[in-house]
């Protein structure tokens, strides 16, 4: 059993995400300042919402620099996998700047409803161990207005009018824009791999 380290963002689904780690076999330290960080293997950045209250909040809580800082792998879940990015449109919002790119609002049309909510299937686009063991073509839960470009860090998309970002990862910074935690078999798998893995 290992500890992972719980960003307390103020996001609704961090119960969600503490009670999955749990059911893998894992202890969970809340972090709500910098201190909580200390000693730490792994850290999950959960979040639903809006992206300049939940940069706000990380920086009422002092942990924006050391999260920039961090050197042991991070997840971004969600809204949380956003502020990992450079900038949002959300509130024209900066983030942490650790990956590339700009987070846009999805553009709604024709059998194209925003926000994107529910199942859809995912595309893997290069090989990674965030991805070992999750099914070609399987569904991830979805619940978002917002989300980043595919990029060379794109681990697999999902199309909602256009292709996006549903997994990440650039060495130990990884993301997922899904809720892991409401995924069922895929979403259990893909905590479990981040959990195991042996980042660079």
């Amino acid at each position: 059993m290992s500890t992972i380290g719980l960003v307390d963002a103020g996001g609704a689904n961090l119960g969600s995400v503490r009670y999955a780690l749990e059911r893998l076999g894992q202890e969970v330290r809340m972090v709500r300042t910098a201190d909580d960080l200390e000693g730490l293997p792994r850290v999950i950045l959960p979040g639903v919402g809006a992206a300049a209250e939940g940069m706000r909040r990380l920086h009422a809580q002092g942990l924006v620099e050391p999260l920039r800082a961090l050197q042991v792998p991070l997840m971004g879940i969600c809204l949380g996998m956003q502020l990992l990015f450079e900038a949002s449109e959300e509130g024209k919002v900066d983030g942490l700047g650790l990956l590339p790119g700009v987070v846009r609002r999805l553009h709604p049309g024709v059998g194209v409803r925003v926000p994107h909510m529910g199942w859809n299937k995912l595309l893997a686009l290069r090989e990674s161990p965030l991805l070992d063991g999750v099914p070609v073509g399987a569904s991830a839960y979805f619940v978002h207005s917002y989300a980043a470009p595919v990029t060379s860090d794109t681990v697999a998309a999902c199309h909602h009018g256009g292709l996006f970002t549903a997994v990440v990862q650039r060495g130990r910074l990884c993301g997922a824009q899904f809720h892991p935690e409401r995924s069922a078999g895929p979403g259990a798998r893909l905590l479990r791999n981040f959990i195991k893995t042996d980042f660079p």
